[in-house]
């Protein structure tokens, strides 16, 4: 019988990291790197994902996934997706300005890249004092008007900045121009899909190499959705032992879900496996099996043929799947 799945993290050095992936949730980063992010849960090709408990220890998601099936997965799902996990899951430090960059859609990254598209949504984790995001564009914009500005080096005046709170959520459809900004940590849930066309690097030169990084300026001009909108941020009262969702798309669906006590979670019905991310705190997972802890930093794969989770204890979790 499955049960529920840890990963080993995947570290990422990034121009823009830091160490707060270590300091907030106490994973040990390599020492002296830049870690921008902390890959959780990942089916992306060179960067699959390691079991790292239990008795499938040292498999790792691609292989689970072949012989396991819907039994992991769910049968509507791996009828969709096969042997490729549907998600990537991330835990974000922004020590410094990401780029402004873009992600192509489905049929563009099918047709460029034999890839999906990239669709996203952040959660705010922590933030500094002043931290913003940059989403998607302030007045109405074409083509031209983009290709000014940029050029420019303007970019950053089209784009709406959100000032962030702790327990923020926006979501980011691919063709949103975005930028992460400086002093921020996030989880992050999108697309198995590791495709990103940077636009903007804030004139930054890596101190690796003594240049700038690579621009795709022209392969994202037909991945931009350069029509503005408003409705990037998602609004939610938190609940407690009751999951509060914060987005619902195609790709996935994801709640925050406050546990103090005991919560009782039935996925019966679901046909998806769920991944619990947890953001504070530590807790009990129950299921027909046995038992598993999840503690703030940790993420979890719950198998789609457990139908039931009973939490126990007092913590902070996302809850997602694909609906």
């Amino acid at each position: 019988m499955l049960y529920p799945l840890k990963f080993k993290p995947i570290y990422k050095e990034r121009i823009w990291g830091g160490r707060k992936i270590e300091t907030a949730f106490g994973k040990q980063l390599p020492a002296g790197e830049k870690i921008g992010e902390s890959w959780e849960l990942s089916g992306v090709d060179g960067d699959i994902s390691v079991v790292a408990n239990g008795q499938l220890k040292g498999n790792n998601l691609q292989e689970l996934t072949e012989i396991y099936m819907g039994d992991l997965v769910g049968d509507k799902v791996f009828e969709r997706y096969g042997e490729e996990f549907p998600l990537l899951i991330k835990l974000i430090d922004a020590d410094d300005n990401l780029s402004i960059q873009v992600h192509p859609d489905d049929e563009l990254a099918a047709e460029r890249h034999q890839s999906f598209g990239k669709t996203e949504m952040w959660y705010v984790v922590g933030h500094e004092a002043g931290a913003q995001l940059y989403l998607g564009f302030n007045q109405p914009v074409d083509r031209a008007k983009y290709l000014e500005y940029l050029n420019a080096g303007r970019l950053a005046e089209l784009l709406t900045a959100y000032k962030v709170e702790d327990g923020d959520s926006y979501f980011i459809p691919a063709g949103t121009i975005h930028a992460i900004g400086k002093g921020l940590l996030i989880a992050e849930i999108q697309q198995t899909s590791d495709i990103t066309y940077r636009v903007f690097d804030w004139n930054r030169v890596d101190p690796k190499t003594g240049k700038g990084r690579e621009l795709h300026t022209e392969l994202a001009l037909d991945a931009i959705e350069y029509k503005s909108r408003s409705d990037y941020k998602t609004v939610a009262a938190p609940q407690v032992n009751a999951p509060v969702t914060l987005e619902k798309c195609p790709y996935f669906q994801t709640s925050s879900l406050i546990v103090s006590g005991e919560a009782v979670r039935d996925y019966a019905a679901l046909d998806s496996f769920v991944i619990y991310v947890c953001l504070e705190g530590q807790l009990e997972l129950a299921y027909d099996g046995g038992t598993e802890t999840i503690a703030k930093g940790e993420t979890v794969l719950v198998p789609a043929e457990l139908n039931e989770i009973v939490l126990r204890g007092s913590g902070k979790l996302l809850e997602v799947y694909i609906p």
